[in-house]
């Protein structure tokens, strides 16, 4: 290490993930501990996550599911934390076989984590050992957003997408990359944004599978076609419908966050119920052993115990509320616009599928459109496959 990296922090130290036998011990204890409430009074989720699922969801996780898989999982990738503005930032570093692969930087969201990112690792590193060819490699970096995972909790007011973004930035030029691309969904999808409309100097395009900017002319809401009608509908019946974990999350995020922190039935039910098609997918993989893609019960409790391990349920709720007081301060004026090539992906269960005449609107730099015929919100974590190759045709005309 440099003296420069000795005074600033910016060195980049090797990390390694150790859980206490205590930590689960506990963790056993209080799911054994916990108090039931009486069963919901209709017969779906329209009263929030169901009695039976999360009753199958603690069961499995107290007597089936091996609590140290989030440690063998991360400590097999190459790990390292490094300070950025501040803040210590835990991120995966996977470098391709292939040397002339394009850097990477992906971004998850919530109520997701670097976990549903790891099955897309294989497919972007080394494509030609799934169906690809080298000229489709990535070296790939998976940091955790400040707040989440073994990232730390920021301390001071202001980690907005946008200083995400620009601490992603310095991330990957710290690595040696002067050139680099970045995707994100969710609130991965607000920093790419947030990046593009940046353009810092070697970021070369981005690629969202969530539509974050709505048109600046307020034409999504004058939908003409039966693609923007239905696109319309969905947002309509989210918002009256699904929406509570987004409002307590951008107002409230310290009240929500005591019994994410006490209560790992409370963690998993509301890290549950954030949309109606991967609430099913979830449940169904729990109650009938059916799980959707890579949407296993493994898997979900997975990010559920990193969640749990790592005590980040309010420090996380708290990126909705930096995101809604930055788009307060910025007071409804126009962001600038995205001058990197931007590209994005539409699955058929996200929230809504995004018209392209929308994204046309939202990204003049558009240059990759894609509706596929699967995948949900978690598009990553339930069809790694799939996500992969989207991600290569997105920026395939970038490298």
């Amino acid at each position: 290490m440099t003296t420069v990296e000795q005074e600033t922090g910016s060195g980049i130290r090797p990390f390694h993930v150790e859980i206490s036998a205590e930590a689960l011990d506990d963790l056993r204890r209080r799911l054994a501990a916990t108090r039931w409430p009486r069963r919901e009074l209709v017969d779906d989720r329209s009263q929030g996550v169901q009695l039976a699922t999360i009753q199958e969801v603690a069961r499995y996780w107290m007597g089936d599911y091996d609590m140290r898989r989030v440690e063998a999982r991360l400590n097999a990738l190459a790990q390292f934390t490094t300070e950025i503005d501040g803040v210590d930032v835990h991120f995966l570093h996977v470098r391709s076989p292939h040397e002339a692969a394009l850097p990477l930087v992906m971004t998850h969201g919530w109520p997701g984590s670097v976990i549903e990112l790891l099955d897309a690792v294989g497919p972007l590193t080394d494509p030609t050992a799934h169906g690809g060819t080298a000229e489709d490699a990535f070296h790939l970096v998976l940091p955790s957003i400040p707040g989440y995972g073994w990232s730390g909790a920021p301390t001071q007011l202001g980690w907005d997408p946008g200083r995400v973004g620009r601490a992603w930035d310095t991330l990957m030029h710290r690595l040696g990359y002067d050139r680099y691309v970045a995707q994100g969904g969710d609130l991965g999808a607000y920093v790419v944004d947030a990046m593009g409309r940046q353009a810092p100097e070697g970021l070369l395009g981005i690629h969202a599978n969530l539509l974050v900017a709505m048109p600046a002319d307020g034409s999504a809401r004058r939908s003409e076609t039966e693609e923007e009608k239905t696109a319309l509908a969905a947002i309509a019946e989210r918002t009256a419908t699904g929406f509570g974990y987004f409002v307590e999350q951008a107002t409230r995020p310290q009240t929500i966050g005591y019994p994410q922190v006490d209560s790992p039935v409370a963690l998993a039910s509301w890290l549950l119920d954030h949309d109606t098609d991967s609430y099913h997918k979830i449940s169904r993989a729990f109650l009938d052993g059916e799980p959707s893609g890579n949407l296993t019960r493994e898997h979900v409790l997975d990010n559920i115990t990193l969640y749990w391990l790592t005590a980040t349920g309010t420090s996380a709720a708290r990126a909705y509320w930096e995101t809604g007081q930055a788009q307060a301060r910025a007071g409804g004026h126009a962001p600038p616009p995205v001058t990197v090539p931007a590209a994005f992906t539409t699955f058929p269960g996200e929230a809504f599928a995004a018209p392209r005449s929308w994204l046309e609107q939202a990204y003049p730099t558009l240059t990759y459109y894609n509706r596929v015929d699967r995948g949900g919100h978690f598009a990553a974590w339930e069809e790694p496959e799939l996500f992969a190759t989207e991600v290569r045709a997105a920026f395939r005309s970038l490298r």
